[in-house]
């Protein structure tokens, strides 16, 4: 998660208890999708002078590259919720499900492109194993020499046309399948 986590109790007093389960939960969400950039958690008992039967809320926002995901398990009449561990389990069961759908959608994308992205080598650092390459839109885009198919980081000049992948990395844009066009490739 890039932003820390945002955690808040209304209309109940604040829980060490509760916190550390909210953190530990949030914690998990990054195995489902590794680029997380906030996550906020509002928890709140919605019948704050009963004594008993107390049903808690819990509404989580996740913000996440092109997309916020929202979450909200309402008590309504789930008396399951009287437990506030369980309605914090819910709501980051379903946080769970969405960012996995969200994950499965961006995959599915990236592998429905019909033909790869364009670009230009800009630079190759040998020593280190890696390079830049420039979209056709001005964009420059990493790329590691692990990510090359069918061609090595020293065979590859500055000026080189070349197709890939774009991925979501963990500092920005990174290129992956990089393969070299042949000097009679026909560029669409």
């Amino acid at each position: 998660m890039k932003l820390p986590l945002q955690i808040t109790f209304r209309n109940m007093d604040r829980s060490d208890f509760l916190e550390k389960a909210i953190r530990e939960k949030a914690e998990k969400l990054d195995q489902y999708f590794s680029h997380i950039m906030s996550c906020r958690v509002v928890m709140e008992s919605r019948h704050q002078h009963h004594h008993q039967g107390h049903l808690f809320e819990v509404h989580i926002d996740i913000t996440v590259p092109g997309k916020e995901i929202a979450v909200s398990r309402e008590a309504g009449l789930n008396h399951a919720h009287e437990d506030a561990y369980v309605a914090i389990r819910d709501a980051f069961n379903a946080a769970q499900r969405q960012l996995q759908d969200y994950s499965a959608r961006i995959q599915r994308q990236v592998k429905t492109h019909e033909s790869m992205p364009h670009g230009k080598i800009t630079n190759i650092n040998s020593y280190e194993g890696f390079g830049f390459i420039q979209t056709d839109d001005g964009r420059e885009i990493y790329f590691h020499g692990n990510s090359l198919l069918n061609v090595d980081l020293d065979d590859l000049e500055v000026g080189d046309s070349v197709r890939f992948h774009e991925e979501v990395g963990e500092q920005g844009p990174k290129a992956s399948s990089v393969t070299l066009e042949g000097k009679h490739h026909v560029v669409a």
